[in-house]
């Protein structure tokens, strides 16, 4: 007994007269995934002004605070790969639907980015407009993730270049290809965004004006792209009757560019074309085994969400909304388009024929106060209110809204989605807005994706239905993406790493969106770091805009 008391004094003299290690910030007793998809480990996680300080058994350390994350998981702070909270965030920086799912990071620019814009640009914008309102005050991409990040944010942010953005910027909306002096024009746009920060260049060929591009005109770009390491990333020509084709596009520009190329939202729309999937997982993996960097993300949900242009062929469109929605007012020309609008498109992909049914299509968005009563309502039930036939539904509802309005589609399957998210090379967006229960926010629904997509993945798909482990999401939800985008210094839990940082409940977390009522927030993510404060204190918001301008490998300034 002697002995035992003597090795017990010892300990505690011991213990007493080592120095205590101190830190802001400790992150205590969780388990922690450090996004490279290595096991998981329970210890601690120590952070010191905006970076990660120390990871590990830190029991004898001391910190400012102290937060015990015993039967949580601490992870890195999750990339939305494909997000759309330009404008959301200029009306709220606090980024609620995203920040309460644990991103720490929303990578903008789907084709349109919010820069380089001309004086001609900015006015339509502004025009366009619908419930949430905004003065332009920037022309170039980088001035506008400077403006943001000045306003103030709580998600970090970054940008492609819009290919569509700079078509228009040069060319309006001309359906033709650009005279070599204007393609010099474009390229040196492209090179001035890369040199601000942009991560890469990205394009949305389903959509006029982008699907007027060829495919020699999107190469040349992005040998541009390409001097600056930086990724092609693309809503490629068709997901649906030419799926396959739209793929090999991509392939080709990747190869003749000699660059990354990434695909926007990976699916197979459709019921006819549902079969594809498998064998555009083939094309990727045998392009991958040649060499080619190709990788792919997605949001795990059967619907699609965009306007109802998607219902309408090219050729109406071109111009641009006003001439679009004038050229709608002519009763030939509705005539025509009724019956291209009920057949499968030629060149075009129709929306409103690939649904099978207009059960199938739900109207969530319009700018028109008048018209908001049907906001959530089927293309087939807003019909028979109007008594009229589906087609004609449409083209008169834009009219009467002077907007494009915007719509779910239900197109894909289950079966498939599972399929996409075990792929190695992928990675996970919302495709959507980051919004919050309130004001302008409420007079729209949007894609339950906006509230759910990355702790529906966690939920549904990790916990519930077992598709991939926890390991694995994780490592898809933050080293992957950001290694596919060479950005510096996060995506990981290491040591001199930026403090973006998670802390959620494996066992709890769930997504509550649906598509009846989309503005619920998901729960189960407890606290969130962004560039080491916090911004989400147990489940709650703390007001905190830490959010920064995270750059792309081409940029010009000093390093972070």
């Amino acid at each position: 007994m002697k002995y035992f008391i003597k090795y017990v004094l010892l300990y505690l003299a011991l213990t007493a007269c080592t120095p205590r290690e101190k830190f802001d910030i400790i992150i205590k007793n969780g388990v922690i995934y450090d996004g490279s998809g290595s096991p998981s480990f329970v210890g601690d996680v120590a952070i010191n002004s905006d970076t990660i300080a120390a990871i590990g058994d830190l029991k004898y350390a001391k910190g400012k605070m102290e937060i015990d994350a015993s039967n949580n998981a601490i992870s890195p702070g999750f990339i939305n790969v494909q997000s759309w909270a330009g404008e959301s965030l200029i009306e709220d920086g606090c980024s609620q639907s995203d920040i309460r799912q644990g991103v720490t990071l929303e990578v903008m620019g789907e084709g349109w980015s919010s820069g380089p814009l001309n004086e001609t640009m900015k006015k339509e914008i502004i025009e366009e407009q619908g419930d949430i309102k905004y003065n332009i005050e920037w022309n170039t991409l980088g001035e506008y993730l400077e403006f943001l990040e000045k306003k103030g944010v709580s998600t970090n942010i970054a940008s492609y270049i819009g290919a569509t953005t700079v078509r228009i910027n040069v060319l309006d909306y001309q359906n033709r290809p650009p005279s070599p002096q204007e393609l010099d024009s474009m390229k040196a746009l492209v090179r001035q965004a890369m040199e601000e920060g942009a991560i890469g260049i990205s394009s949305a060929l389903i959509y006029a004006p982008a699907s007027f591009a060829h495919t020699d005109e999107l190469v040349e770009l992005c040998k541009e792209v390409a001097k600056y390491q930086g990724i092609y990333i693309s809503h490629i020509r068709s997901e649906g009757d030419k799926f396959l084709e739209g793929l090999d596009e991509l392939i080709r520009i990747a190869e003749k560019a000699q660059i990354h190329a990434e695909i926007y939202h990976l699916k197979a729309a459709g019921t006819e074309n549902w079969y594809k999937m498998d064998l555009a997982i083939q094309k990727i993996d045998s392009a991958r085994l040649a060499g080619l960097n190709i990788t792919a993300n997605m949001y795990n949900y059967t619907a699609a969400g965009t306007y109802l242009f998607a219902t309408m062929p090219q050729w109406v469109q071109e111009g641009g909304q006003r001439a679009w929605i004038e050229r709608l007012k002519d009763p030939v020309i509705k005539a025509r388009l009724v019956e291209e609008m009920n057949a499968p498109g030629k060149d075009w992909e129709n929306f409103l024929y690939m649904v099978g049914s207009p059960d199938n299509i739900m109207l969530v968005g319009f700018k028109n106060d008048s018209l908001k009563y049907l906001t959530g309502k089927t293309l087939t039930e807003i019909s028979e209110l109007r008594h009229t036939m589906p087609a004609e539904t449409i083209i008169d509802l834009v009219i009467q809204d002077n907007s494009p309005i915007a719509a779910v589609y239900f197109l894909m399957s289950e079966e498939n989605i599972k399929k996409q998210i075990a792929l190695p090379w992928l990675s996970f967006g919302s495709d959507e807005q980051s919004l919050a229960p309130a004001g302008n926010f409420l007079k729209t629904n949007p894609h339950p994706r906006a509230y759910g997509s990355f702790s529906r993945l966690l939920g549904k798909y990790v916990r519930d239905e077992k598709v991939i482990t926890l390991e694995e999401a994780i490592r898809k939800l933050t080293f992957l993406p950001a290694t596919n985008l060479k950005i510096r210094k996060r995506g990981l839990l290491k040591e001199g790493y930026f403090a973006d940082v998670v802390v959620f409940d494996p066992a709890k977390i769930v997504d509550h969106a649906t598509f009846a009522n989309p503005h619920q927030y998901s729960t189960g993510v407890e606290h969130v770091f962004v560039n080491g404060q916090q911004v989400l204190k147990d489940g709650e918001h703390t007001g905190a805009l830490p959010g920064r301008f995270v750059k792309g490998p081409g940029w010009k300034g000093k390093s972070e």
